[in-house]
C-alpha cells in the first residue's frame, strides 16, 4: 500500500479528489463551477432536523482529511450536530458521533488545539486527519439535531485507488451520572481483528471539591475478563501529564478543554489520547474502561461524575455502532 507520509514518493496509483457543496460527487474538473467560478456555493443552510449527504463515493479509496465549520452557538446546539458513516451500502452506521467530539472536543465546546490526528485552529475550524478507508462504497451524512437551521461549510479530501483493509469505527457513549465503583465503558462490542486508535473523552465533575482523575484506564483484549492486559496509573498520566491535569495539547495526548468552576475543580474538561506509536491491537474482542476515582487528603475516594467518550477503532470488517442519542448527548450542558 502506498505510504502518503513518505513525502518523496510520487505515484499515479492514487487519484486525488475533494468533495464540497460545489462539487458533491468529487468529479474531476468539476470544482468551483458555481457562480461563474467566483465562490458561488461555499456553504449551505441545513434545516433543523435535516440529514444532508456530504459524500456518497464509489471506491476503493481513503478519506484523508475532513474540514468543516458551523457558527458558534450554545453548547447543546453545537453538540446536537452529528456525523454518520456507512460502508459498502450497509444499512447501519459504523460511525455515529457528535461532530465536535469527532474533531477532538467534547461538551459542545470548541477549543483551540492541535494534535497528530485532529485539530481546531482558533476554535473555529474543525479538522480530522484520521484515515477512513473504504472498499465498494462510503456514505457520509451530517445530521442537524437542532430544531433551528445552521450554516455548514465543509471539504472532504480523499484518494481513489489503493485502500487499506480496515474500516474506521467511531462510537459515542455518555454516562450521566456514572455508577459508584462501576467503571465507565469507553468502548466494547466490536469484533476483531482490529486496532484501537484512541478516544476523545470528557468529564463533568459532579462530586465537587476534590481531584477527580485518579481512575485507571484499562484495556481488556482477546478474552480478558476479570483483569485487563493493559492498566494505567491514572487519567492525567494516560493523557501525558502528571500530578493533576491542566490544559495542554500534544501530538498524541492532551487535555485542551477546561472550563473553570466556582472552586478548584473545573466545570468541564475535555481530553484525547491517540495510540499511534503505541498501537493497541486485538484479534477477537476489545473493551476499554475508565475508573471514577478521585483523591483527597485522606487518600483515594470513589466518585460519581458525568463521563463521555468518542472511541476510534479500526476493524477488519464493518460493524454497527449505536446511533447517537441526541437528547442524552446534550443533557445538562450549559
Amino acid at each position: 500500500m502506498f505510504d502518503v507520509t513518505d513525502l518523496t514518493r510520487v505515484t499515479p496509483v492514487l487519484d486525488s479528489r475533494a468533495v464540497t457543496f460545489e462539487n458533491p460527487t468529487g468529479e474531476r474538473g468539476a470544482g468551483g463551477r458555481a457562480g461563474d467560478g467566483r465562490k458561488g456555493a461555499p456553504s449551505r443552510v441545513i434545516e433543523g432536523g435535516e440529514r444532508v449527504t456530504l459524500a456518497d463515493l464509489a471506491g476503493p479509496g481513503t478519506i484523508r482529511h475532513i474540514w468543516m465549520t458551523f457558527p458558534p452557538d450554545r453548547p447543546a446546539r453545537m453538540r446536537a450536530v452529528h456525523l454518520e458513516v456507512r460502508y459498502g451500502g450497509l444499512s447501519y452506521p459504523s460511525v455515529s458521533v457528535p461532530c465536535l467530539d469527532f474533531f477532538g472536543s467534547p461538551h459542545g465546546r470548541p477549543v483551540a488545539y492541535s494534535s497528530a490526528l485532529t485539530s481546531m485552529p482558533e476554535a473555529r475550524g474543525f479538522n480530522s486527519y484520521v484515515p477512513m478507508a473504504f472498499g465498494e462504497r462510503i456514505h457520509i451524512d451530517l445530521v442537524n439535531g437542532n430544531p433551528d437551521p445552521i450554516v455548514l461549510y465543509f471539504q472532504i479530501d480523499y484518494t481513489l485507488g489503493e485502500s487499506a483493509s480496515g474500516r474506521l469505527h467511531v462510537g459515542f457513549r455518555r454516562e450521566n451520572p456514572t455508577v459508584s465503583k462501576r467503571d465507565f465503558v469507553v468502548t466494547e462490542g466490536l469484533r476483531g481483528p482490529g486496532r484501537f486508535l484512541g478516544w476523545v473523552g470528557g468529564v463533568r465533575p459532579i462530586d465537587g471539591g476534590q481531584w477527580y482523575g485518579e481512575g485507571e484506564v484499562k484495556v481488556y483484549r482477546d478474552g480478558d475478563r476479570e483483569f485487563p492486559t493493559i492498566c494505567g496509573t491514572g487519567l492525567e498520566d494516560y493523557v501525558g501529564s502528571a500530578w493533576g491535569m491542566g490544559p495542554h495539547a500534544g501530538l498524541y495526548a492532551g487535555a485542551p478543554l477546561e472550563v473553570p468552576g466556582r472552586g478548584p475543580i473545573p466545570k468541564y474538561v475535555g481530553f484525547y489520547r491517540w495510540h499511534v506509536l503505541d498501537p493497541i491491537m486485538f484479534s477477537t474482542d476489545l473493551q476499554v474502561t475508565l475508573q471514577q476515582i478521585g483523591a483527597d487528603r485522606g487518600g483515594l475516594v470513589e466518585r460519581v461524575d458525568d463521563y463521555c467518550a468518542a472511541a476510534f477503532t479500526v476493524c477488519e470488517r464493518a460493524q454497527p455502532v449505536p446511533p447517537v442519542d441526541v437528547a442524552a448527548a446534550v443533557a445538562d450542558l450549559e
